[in-house]
């Protein structure tokens, strides 16, 4: 069907749910916008490439972008804070829920044009959705991934996973393994190596098909042979569940120097897209003209 015809397909599934005449989803200049009370959601698409060979890419992870109508940008942070911190804000379940579909939705029909792209598209899931939604959390998904046109098995469910959370491990895998058994790939999201000393439990229960790494600040008080031996340790258990690694937010050549010498499968970062003459983040073409 027309691109319009699937965003008017949407919004009139968010109205149903919702009970709400607002148009949720917004299609100008073949981009794809959402609508969560004044925020306004857009797609960013920055790409993951192989280690050994940065020139090829893999796939891409989706992030929000994020406005109001009148923006500017102290304002754009505050919001940007308000939908990222998932300790300090409080659990309204319901509405992380609609924000996640809302979200993801968003992403995927934006990723449209690259659909043909045999790579992966990664979508962030806020662990709070995990921990309260119920058992068939992901028929909803499924039916967006079908109406979308996307394969099950390119789609990469990511959940960041802090100390607080590695705390209910049968929650987790009960809500992680619930996308899996429907054709998912999961990924886990460690944001600093001290993390991962805590989750490495559930790393080999889950066995994820990535594991993904911020890289280490390199102006931080540790030495790089420590950095290198700890990255190291993370491949290898990787590795022990038949997964892949991703070392992101690689943004100096120093960082992705370790990456290659600790092996890891995967890198996405502005170095990458420096080094190759290319824009971080990327931006997939317009959707004007596409049918599915």
């Amino acid at each position: 069907m027309p691109l319009q015809q699937l965003v008017e397909y949407f919004n009139d599934r968010f109205e149903r749910e919702h009970r709400s005449r607002v148009r949720t989803f917004i299609l100008e200049d073949g981009k794809i916008s959402g609508l969560f009370g004044p925020i306004r959601i857009g797609s960013i698409f920055a790409p993951i490439r192989h280690a050994d060979r940065p020139e090829q890419i893999a796939g891409h992870a989706a992030r929000i972008s994020v406005s109001t109508y009148e923006s500017h940008e102290r304002q754009t942070f505050e919001i940007e804070n308000l939908l990222t911190d998932a300790v300090k804000q409080p659990v309204d379940f319901e509405s992380i829920i609609s924000l996640d579909r809302l979200c993801r939705t968003v992403h995927m029909l934006n990723y449209l044009p690259a659909s043909h792209f045999d790579g992966v598209l990664v979508l962030e899931v806020d662990p709070r959705h995990i921990f309260g939604i119920k058992r068939d959390h992901g028929a909803y998904f499924e039916e967006v991934i079908v109406k979308c046109g996307l394969a099950t098995h390119n789609v990469v469910i990511a959940m960041t996973v802090n100390n607080f959370y590695s705390l209910h491990p049968a929650q987790l895998l009960e809500g992680l393994n619930n996308y899996r058994n429907r054709g998912y790939r999961i990924a886990l999201n460690l944001v600093s190596l001290h993390a991962a000393r805590n989750v490495r439990d559930l790393i080999t229960q889950l066995a994820p098909d990535y594991l993904r790494i911020n890289a280490p600040r390199l102006d931080q008080a540790t030495t790089d042979s420590t950095l290198l031996s700890t990255l190291t340790s993370l491949k290898a258990l990787a590795d022990s569940v038949a997964g892949q690694t991703i070392l992101q937010q690689v943004d100096r050549k120093e960082q992705a120097t370790l990456a290659n010498q600790s092996g890891f499968d995967l890198v996405q970062g502005s170095f990458y897209e420096e080094a190759l003459g290319g824009q971080s983040p990327v931006t997939i073409p317009a959707a004007r003209a596409l049918t599915v």
